[in-house]
């Protein structure tokens, strides 16, 4: 789109949702009004395991508690969780064996902090809000990421755990020493993003994952990186990425959705828009599944995809938690 029709879209349509917001990008009933979003949180996170992720944030919510500890303590219950194959200790290894687990969180006053490449630590979520909060760093890979993590008493964990090892070694031996692109699907779609609003109007993020199952060691996606993976501007909203990591990064995708939100996008088409300029810079679309969920200052949500599969949990004051299946360009 020329740059000149852009901003004459961008007006248009800031000034029909004036008018008739509901109308506007396919706004979902599940959305909240600006009404409610001045008095009431709410939170929301990437894929069905988002449902019980958001109960936990929900806990700090509804008790005027911060939205920073919120997605801390949401995401925590998906690492802790042994029967997830894609976030935490009960993920999937690298190529080599090794289960090495990425995080990030952002906080409304844009304070960040992750870690990368970090193996046998119980939190890494935690671990990166440390790195926020107890250094002048931004992010911290690998044995200097273990490290920290010890020196702060961070709780340890042995991994792989027995029946992720089993089916690494038979995937091993059926792969050889031969490298193969996993397919991304349900089972491995690699990442748990949260973003909550909490009473006060202040929006943060965290995002989590044990990456692509059967990468070449030493591989990072985007869902450690403040940008890609996960990004918060508290005048805006923010929003969080999951599926391909190499595709995300390369439009420093959850960046380019808050900015598109602060031209005046819903977040729903905010998301959409973003999706296309994935589809629009790769030649070939096979596997490359990612998907965008955003939050803004008025307390309106969306999601979007490339292909259709992927969902994301909402959590409000009017009850449990909803699953909704996110928009999407093409079926697979």
């Amino acid at each position: 789109m020329k740059r000149r029709s852009f901003f004459k879209f961008s007006l248009a349509t800031a000034l029909t949702s004036l008018m008739k917001p509901e109308s506007i990008f396919g706004m979902q009933n599940h959305e909240i009004s600006t009404r409610e979003a001045k008095t009431e949180p709410v939170v929301i996170s990437t894929w069905s395991h988002g449902i019980e992720a958001n109960e936990e944030a929900w806990k700090v919510l509804e008790n005027n508690g911060k939205s920073l500890d919120a997605v801390e303590q949401g995401v925590k219950i998906t690492e802790a969780d042994l029967s997830n194959r894609s976030v935490g200790i009960g993920g999937r290894p690298d190529r080599d064996g090794h289960v090495t687990l990425d995080a990030c969180i952002m906080d409304e006053r844009s304070r960040c902090g992750a870690v990368a490449y970090l193996e046998g630590i119980q939190h890494p979520i935690s671990v990166a809000r440390a790195v926020m909060e107890k250094t002048q760093h931004v992010m911290l890979v690998g044995s200097g990421a273990k490290a920290f993590a010890l020196d702060y008493g961070f709780e340890t964990c042995k991994t792989p755990i027995k029946e992720v090892k089993k089916d690494w070694k038979a995937w091993k031996k059926e792969n050889k020493e031969a490298f193969e692109k996993p397919e991304i699907n349900h089972e491995n779609h690699d990442t748990i993003g949260m973003l909550a609003m909490d009473s006060f109007g202040n929006i943060s993020g965290s995002c989590t994952t044990s990456g692509w199952a059967y990468k070449l060691p030493g591989r990072v996606g985007d869902s450690p990186i403040i940008g890609a993976g996960l990004f918060v501007d508290n005048e805006i909203g923010g929003a969080c990425a999951t599926g391909m990591g190499e595709a995300i990064i390369r439009i420093a995708g959850s960046h380019t959705v808050v900015e598109l939100m602060r031209q005046g996008l819903h977040p729903q088409e905010a998301c959409k828009l973003a999706v296309e300029r994935i589809i629009d810079k790769h030649e070939n679309l096979e596997g490359l599944q990612c998907g965008f969920i955003a939050i803004n200052k008025m307390g309106q949500i969306g999601g979007f995809s490339v292909y259709n599969g992927f969902n994301y949990a909402v959590r409000t004051a009017n009850g449990k938690g909803k699953l909704f299946d996110a928009a999407f360009d093409r079926k697979w």
